[in-house]
C-alpha cells in the first residue's frame, strides 16, 4: 500500500547517510523504432544515460554510482564514455535476464548500513531536488517512491468491462524508488515473481509499506520517438 510521505524541507548541514543510486539501463530500442537502445540515443550532444548520471551527480547526497548493463552494452558504452570525455564515477553490473535481477545484481555492491535509489536510465530529466527528497524519505520511512497524481479519468478494463476509478486515488510511479538499503536487500531474497512491476512491489510483497515522495511530469521516461524531442526541449531550459 503506497501513503504520502510529510513534505519536509531539505537541510543537509549534517551529515547524510552513505548513499548508493542503481541506475537499471537494460532498454532496447524497439519501440523507438530505433537499432540503439534508448539509453544510449543522444540527446542535445549526449546519450540519454549520460544525463541520467549527470542529474544524480547534482544531488546533495551525492550518492556512488552504479549503472546495470547487459554484458553485450559494456564495450559499447566505454566507447561512448571515451567519445564523450565522460569521467563522472560509477560502477558498471552485469545486468540479469529480467529487471527484478538486474536490480538485485546492482545491490550486490550496496552496503546493508546505506540508503539506495533505483532508477530507471531513460528518466534524464529528474531534478536533483527530487532525488534529495527521495533520499532524505527513505532514510526516515525506509521505503519511498517518486510519484505524480494522474491528469487523466483512468478507467480499469477487464474484459468486456471497464469500470471508472476515483482519479484522486491514483498515483502514476516514476523512479527513483528509495529504500533503506537493508530493507531493499532483504525483500530481493524473495523468489522472483512476474507480477514484480518495479522495486516497491518487491518490498511491499515482503511486507513493508511504500511511500509517496511528490514526482514531477517532466520525470517521464522516453519510450517513443517524440520523447526525445520532449526532452531536447526541457534539457535546453
Amino acid at each position: 500500500m503506497l501513503h504520502a510521505a510529510p513534505h519536509t524541507t531539505h537541510n543537509l548541514h549534517h551529515t547524510v547517510q552513505k548513499s548508493y543510486a542503481i541506475i537499471v539501463a537494460g532498454g532496447s530500442g524497439t519501440r523507438m523504432q530505433s537499432a540503439v537502445p534508448k539509453q544510449f540515443l543522444p540527446v542535445n550532444g549526449l546519450p540519454v544515460l549520460m544525463h541520467t548520471l549527470l542529474a544524480f551527480r547534482k544531488s546533495q547526497y551525492t550518492p556512488n554510482l552504479i549503472v546495470v548493463l547487459p554484458d553485450s552494452h559494456h564495450d559499447y558504452w566505454a566507447q561512448l564514455c571515451s567519445q564523450h570525455a565522460f569521467t563522472i564515477p560509477h560502477e558498471l553490473v552485469s545486468g540479469g535476464p529480467t529487471r527484478f535481477h538486474s536490480v538485485k545484481n546492482g545491490l550486490k555492491l550496496v552496503p546493508d548500513d546505506a540508503l539506495v535509489a533505483v532508477h530507471d536510465a531513460v528518466r534524464p530529466l529528474t531534478a536533483p531536488s527530487i532525488i534529495d527528497a527521495a533520499y532524505k524519505q527513505a532514510g526516515i520511512q525506509g521505503a519511498v517512491v517518486v510519484a505524480v497524481k494522474s491528469r487523466d479519468s483512468v478507467r480499469q478494463v477487464k474484459g468486456p468491462f471497464t469500470q471508472s476509478l476515483v482519479r484522486d486515488e491514483i498515483y502514476l510511479v516514476q523512479t527513483p524508488q528509495t529504500f533503506k538499503a537493508s530493507l531493499l536487500k532483504a525483500s530481493y531474497e524473495h523468489p522472483y515473481h512476474e507480477n514484480f512491476t518495479d522495486d516497491a512491489s518487491v518490498a511491499e510483497h515482503a511486507g513493508h509499506t511504500v511511500h509517496i515522495v511528490e514526482g514531477s511530469y517532466q520525470n517521464f521516461k522516453i519510450t517513443f520517438p517524440e520523447d526525445i524531442a520532449i526532452a531536447e526541449l526541457l534539457l535546453k531550459q
